[in-house]
């Protein structure tokens, strides 16, 4: 693919002749990108529509404007963030001043996934314009409506020597990871992450992999169970539960069980109804592999279903479902779910939710439920994981103040906002000295030149 060579060395040439250092051009580009988006608002919400069958209030609640809203962040700040930032300077350094240049890398590879297909696109090269570098996005083939309208705004909006974007499956991927690319940001599964991040070593080119995991839940006996379920079911099955940072898994306290999963079943005729298969709003599976995938969990045995199950494959939707009866080691447990099912486990003391979460890999997202100070902060500090929220879910990722990312097989290095700009840029430290004045206690030539590095460095 001789195109992708030429188009990542055009890239580089138009980089190098560093016109995006300028703040006012990023901030230029970045509008340019707000408007486009603004424009083509009804051709993202029909892709969608089309791609995941997401509602016009879903589509635009959780991809149009979060993007649009991190663009208005960014622009608010970007002045003050891509100024050198002033570091102390230690006694032993008297006569210098310190600074730490944020410095663009280059050429940026965006990796996208097909859950969130414009929001996870555009996101990242928020960030990457913010920073001063040019992009290509690569967006999910599973989802070529929305893949073709993001091709159309940036088309639209910017030369190919700046940012572009380059349609296809797998194999475009490979071909663009062959090129000498300067960062790669990747969203998707972690055995997908491994190869990225194995064909960027390679090249020795950094990476930020967001990724996934099984992320819990935990429900502790003092919790509001009525807003628990509520946020607990918004959280989950929005999307159908095809969220990297949905609850996966419900951890209860055993005494509250019974009466949490009856507020889960208020919850879901609430805002999905009483038939959630013939609501028009709710989001579709995105294939029939993964439809089927998902039908083979519900269909092992373990456990047994509490609320929902039922399943329609013309339109490729299953309904909000919880299971009940779960143990730690069925089958349910070992994967991310990925979809609208949610085992619930039940435990007696803390410490036993903890060590389970612990004994598996580390998650993107941590949820504890509890009216307790303590509770909650046994939960946070007892388990690593990405990030999380207590007494809510989900709502953490949309703040541009909170970095986002994940740790471990979960994913490495954060974006959103400030974190975002950072994540893109090099950080480059600058040591400016006097030349009024010489230290001389530094050259090893000269006499009690030992004792005084001694007195200095102590």
């Amino acid at each position: 693919m001789d195109h992708y060579k030429a188009l990542i060395q055009q890239q580089h040439a138009f980089f190098a002749t560093g016109q995006m250092k300028a703040v006012a051009l990023r901030r230029e580009a970045l509008i340019r990108l707000r408007d486009s988006i603004r424009r083509h608002e009804r051709a993202i919400t029909d892709a969608l529509k089309a791609d995941l069958n997401k509602s016009e209030f879903e589509a635009y609640a959780t991809e149009i404007g979060i993007v649009l809203s991190e663009i208005r962040f960014v622009l608010k700040h970007l002045r003050a963030w891509a100024r050198p930032e002033k570091a102390k300077t230690p006694l032993t350094h008297i006569g210098s001043r310190s600074a730490i240049y944020s410095e663009p890398y280059g050429v940026v590879l965006i990796i996208a996934p097909w859950n969130f297909p414009f929001q996870l696109a555009l996101m990242p090269l928020i960030g990457a314009i913010a920073a001063g570098n040019c992009a290509v996005i690569k967006p999910s083939e599973l989802t070529p409506r929305t893949s073709a309208v993001i091709a159309r705004i940036i088309g639209e909006t910017f030369f190919d020597v700046y940012i572009a974007v380059a349609e296809g499956g797998a194999e475009t991927s490979r071909a663009l990871l062959r090129e000498s690319v300067d960062y790669v940001f990747f969203t998707g599964s972690p055995p997908v992450g491994r190869l990225i991040m194995e064909a960027a070593a390679r090249r020795l080119i950094p990476v930020t992999l967001e990724l996934g995991g099984k992320s819990p839940c935990i429900v502790h006996k003092d919790a509001n169970l009525k807003l628990a379920a509520k946020r607990i079911v918004w959280g989950k099955f929005m999307n159908a539960g095809q969220t990297c940072i949905a609850p996966d898994y419900l951890y209860v306290h055993y005494s509250v069980k019974t009466l949490l999963i009856e507020q889960l079943k208020l919850a879901i005729g609430e805002l999905y109804g009483i038939d959630p298969l013939n609501n028009a709003s709710y989001t579709r599976i995105v294939n029939d592999k993964h439809f089927d995938r998902l039908l083979a969990l519900l269909n092992e045995g373990e456990g047994h279903v509490s609320i929902g199950g039922a399943s329609d494959r013309d339109s490729l939707r299953i309904e909000p479902t919880v299971l009940a009866g779960i143990q730690e080691d069925d089958a349910i447990m070992k994967d991310e779910i990925f979809g609208p099912i949610l085992p619930v486990l039940e435990y007696g003391d803390l410490d036993e939710a903890l060590a389970f979460v612990n004994s598996r890999p580390k998650p993107l997202a941590l949820y504890i439920f509890s009216e307790n100070k303590a509770v909650q902060q046994q939960a946070l500090t007892g388990a690593s994981f990405g990030g999380g929220c207590v007494n809510d879910t989900v709502f953490h990722f949309t703040s541009p103040h909170l970095p986002f990312g994940g740790v471990g097989s979960s994913g490495m290095g954060a974006y959103h906002g400030h974190s975002g700009f950072k994540l893109f840029s090099h950080r480059k430290s600058v040591l400016k000295m006097t030349t009024l004045f010489d230290l001389p206690f530094r050259y090893p030539h000269l006499k009690h030149a030992l004792k005084r590095v001694k007195r200095f460095l102590k």
